[in-house]
């Protein structure tokens, strides 16, 4: 077999004239950084599936690594995969591949590895893991052509059975048996792996580098082949077998601490809530100089805010310290009977939301999130343009937000849920800024059109919070993270759907 071969380091890879070649790349401590892919079955398990699942993953960590190093790799993988996938919807798992694990997968790219790999006019990966798991990524933001990756059993009903489907996990062998029916006789120019099980395939290689076992800094983000600006899923850090236990033990302290932070500040005035944010934890910076509340007779001030999470209209009144309204594009029944200020929800019919607008900016000061949405990396979606034309007396808030364990927004799981996933953080951070009311000449009585008002406040929140405009709406979002249009169905809409189902 040629087991004497040397291959040398990565770093001595020359990446120049490349483009006509071929390379062929294992993924996990190659082109990742981190040498176990424990992490990407447990956001699968308790995304995909449920918390219960994610626990008992966790606690066969021990088992399954113990089979790992001593036993029998493919074995170990074979139970991480039925552990983590047995029973789950295939469309399940494809939405979590394509909006949850992006985020974390691009957050662990070995900088050395991706220089070489980017060189190559084509490039494939061969990897152990399900393919259904890591393709999604390695398409859209490495720029693969092809990934040949474990495969999954499926029932007829479309679930996974917790087995994969022959010749069964590629380790060893298996490795290289696959790259010989994808190729032929025309090679991989050059074979990237980082372990010995990568040596079968890489033997096959006109050239062959191994990846040391060296810490390195991940490759930043922006440096992939297109930015991530949509995720989901509830976990902020990558939930290694440390950093998810830790979690777990967290979660009841949490919980408990989400719900005395929700339902104490709820009958406060808001200039009370302010210190009570103090005493429970909560971190809250106010900056600039907000306008006073509207005389009698004075309509109120439209603040046009970014959008955060769904606490944003709740922060920005505790941060004026007075009751305001607001209104939203989506929020469910029992976050609007909890919510501390009047919450009015759009029915994106023109006519009617703006008569809704209009008509509580009579009552007093009102803030509205333009993007419709919200977003978590440092992009500004489009603003809708209908707030410029119902006053003149508009001001910019730029809102940010840090939570170091979980995300207080969801697309695909249960939006009640969100204020209390936010509170559940140690240390919630908001950061509130109240920027100068927009000049007259700045508005649609100065002679400007809505939409030049409104694509000038993303400009300004954006300079501001150092974020990035974009043209992406609230549609795109949740084609992307949920595979819907984002539109919340009527009850006559839902009955239709469930009779075209019968049928």
């Amino acid at each position: 077999m040629g087991t004497q071969r040397h291959f040398r380091p990565v770093s001595e890879c020359s990446s120049e004239n490349r483009g006509n070649q071929t390379v062929a790349a294992d993924l996990d401590g190659t082109l990742l950084v981190s040498r176990s892919a424990f992490p990407y079955y447990m956001l699968v398990a308790l995304e995909a599936g449920s918390l219960l699942r994610a626990i008992i993953l966790l606690a066969s960590v021990p088992l399954l690594y113990f089979i790992y190093l001593f036993i029998s790799e493919s074995l170990a993988i074979k139970m991480f995969i039925y552990i983590a996938f047995a029973g789950l919807k295939i469309r399940e798992i494809e939405l979590v591949s394509r909006s949850v694990l992006p985020k974390f997968y691009a957050e662990d790219v070995h900088p050395e590895s991706w220089r070489v790999f980017n060189s190559f006019g084509k490039r494939y990966i061969i990897t152990a893991n399900p393919r259904i798991m890591v393709e999604p990524f390695l398409k859209t933001y490495m720029g693969a052509d092809k990934v040949l990756g474990t495969e999954l059993e499926v029932t007829k009903s479309g679930r996974a059975t917790g087995f994969v489907q022959k010749p069964g996990v590629l380790v060893g062998e298996k490795k290289k048996a696959a790259v010989l029916r994808e190729f032929g006789v025309n090679l991989p120019d050059v074979g990237l792996g980082d372990r010995d099980t990568d040596r079968d395939f890489m033997y096959l290689c006109k050239e062959g580098y191994m990846v040391p076992r060296t810490k390195c800094e991940p490759l930043p983000r922006n440096k992939l082949l297109s930015p991530i600006i949509f995720h989901e899923g509830r976990l902020v850090q990558r939930p290694t077998p440390v950093a998810a236990l830790l979690t777990f033990l967290w979660m009841p302290i949490g919980i408990i601490l989400s719900i005395i932070r929700v339902y104490l500040n709820i009958p406060l005035a808001e200039r009370i809530v302010r210190y009570t944010y103090k005493i429970l934890g909560i971190h809250l910076i106010v900056k600039g100089t907000p306008p006073p509340p509207p005389k009698k007779g004075q309509s109120g001030v439209l603040f046009v805010c970014n959008h955060r999470t769904v606490l944003d209209p709740v922060v920005t009144a505790v941060a004026l310290g007075r009751k305001i309204s607001c209104v939203t594009y989506s929020i469910s029944k029992f976050s609007e009977l909890i919510s501390p200020i009047k919450a009015v929800a759009l029915s994106r019919e023109r006519e009617k939301d703006a008569a809704n607008i209009k008509r509580l900016l009579e009552e007093g000061d009102l803030v509205i999130c333009a993007e419709g949405t919200t977003c978590r990396e440092p992009f500004l979606l489009r603003f809708s343009a209908l707030f410029a034309e119902l006053t003149d007396r508009i001001v910019p808030v730029a809102i940010n937000t840090k939570q170091s364990v979980f995300y207080g927004t969801s697309a695909r799981g249960y939006k009640f849920l969100d204020p209390y996933f936010v509170f559940m953080n140690p240390m919630p951070t908001y950061e509130i800024t109240f920027l100068n009311q927009l000049p007259t000449e700045l508005t649609c009585k100065g002679g400007k059109s809505p939409i030049e008002v409104a694509n000038y406040i993303q400009r300004v929140l954006a300079g501001t919070l150092g974020f990035e405009c974009t043209n992406l709406t609230r549609k795109d979002k949740y084609a992307i993270l949920a595979g819907t249009d984002g539109l919340v169905p009527s009850k006559k809409e839902k009955e239709k759907e469930n009779e075209k189902e019968k049928a």
